[in-house]
């Protein structure tokens, strides 16, 4: 009887060690997947917000040589332009505090939510 006690206790004691085992494992690739996820969304984010700046740069340029044209001198077409650049930072500065960084706040926190919800339906789908 006790034999078989022991035996039981180093079953349930090798079973244990396994499920710990691979929980650990799990956790791993779970956080490896999480992070990987992060690093995709940053990388991707990087290239929107790269050629996004080089399209607002060439569309500066264009918007003060036309200016340019429009005046007849380079010194009046991207004052221009700099005096509108002035007026948005001014705007920007202003409406901060109530409705910009709230919509920012608002925006990622949703961003956050819609990704651990597609998580949570691909875990589901794969189930």
């Amino acid at each position: 009887m006790e034999d078989k006690k022991e035996k039981n206790f180093e079953e349930i004691f090798s079973e244990a060690r396994a499920y710990l085992e691979n929980r650990v494992q799990y956790t791993r690739l779970f956080l490896l997947k999480r992070a990987s996820k992060i690093f995709a969304d940053m990388i991707t984010s990087v290239v929107v917000i790269l050629f996004f700046s080089m399209a607002f740069l060439f569309g500066t340029v264009t918007l003060a040589l036309f200016f340019s044209d429009l005046f007849h001198s380079y010194t009046a077409g991207f004052g221009t332009v700099s005096l509108l650049y002035l007026l948005i930072a001014v705007i920007v500065y202003l409406a901060k505090d109530k409705f910009i960084e709230k919509a920012i706040v608002d925006l990622t926190i949703k961003k956050y939510f819609k990704k651990l919800e597609e998580e949570e339906e691909e875990e589901d789908e794969q189930k």
